[in-house]
């Protein structure tokens, strides 16, 4: 009998592409992929040639209702593990986001100043304020600061995903905070209450609230 060796082309590309990548990619390397299909616990990435895992926990900072939606889109990941002995290797995408929201904010923080009007977007509506994305910053605006006058809630004046320009009140480096205002940027009405409205002059006015011993009337 003659004796026959078994040949595959196919397995030794993959060996040439897994050792190509292994000379070029170390562990916190960025690398672009092409994400192939989805698969149990995650999304199957090639990664010129070699097929990564990138788990369904590392697709974003906030888990996305369908990973397969990333299918056919060519995306950027942080290496996190190699595994040689298996020939694995673990990326994430979300790491890269973190890390770069991280160099923005920092960048940020360091440009800020008291005083200076920056342009945001409404990131969240709570009962006490806003959250305003600065760029990498989320800052509070508080709903003391939104207006001259009496709002009763936030969502009176603002909606989420609406852009709009804040002044910096407060800087908390240590803490990382920071307090914006909407009010700011035009003149508090009360300096000029003595020269707008004269005492006995006749005035009209909506009135805004009843209370036990009056009521408030909105100039």
């Amino acid at each position: 009998h003659r004796g026959l060796i078994t040949l595959s082309k196919r397995k030794a590309r993959r060996i040439e592409d897994w050792l190509r990548v292994m000379s070029s990619v170390r562990e916190d390397d960025v690398v672009t992929g092409f994400v192939l299909r989805k698969i149990k616990g995650g999304l199957l990435v090639d990664i010129a040639g070699v097929n990564v895992f990138l788990p369904a926990s590392q697709v974003d900072i906030r888990r996305p209702a369908d990973i397969g939606d990333y299918c056919n889109k060519a995306i950027q990941c942080l290496v996190l593990k190699i595994d040689e002995a298996r020939r694995n290797i673990v990326v994430s995408r979300r790491a890269l986001i973190e890390q770069e929201r991280s160099e923005r904010k920092k960048q940020l923080m360091e440009t800020l100043e008291v005083g200076q009007v920056r342009r945001g977007i409404v990131k969240n509506i709570a009962d006490f304020g806003a959250f305003v994305d600065l760029g990498g910053i989320d800052g509070l605006l508080h709903i003391t600061d939104m207006s001259w006058g009496r709002i009763n809630h936030p969502s009176e004046m603002l909606s989420v995903g609406e852009e709009l320009e804040v002044v910096v009140l407060d800087i908390n480096k240590e803490k990382e905070r920071v307090s914006l205002g909407l009010k700011q940027k035009s003149q508090n009405p009360w300096e000029l209450i003595e020269s707008k409205y004269p005492v006995n002059t006749t005035i009209k006015g909506k009135v805004v609230n009843l209370v036990s011993y009056g009521a408030f009337v909105e100039l």
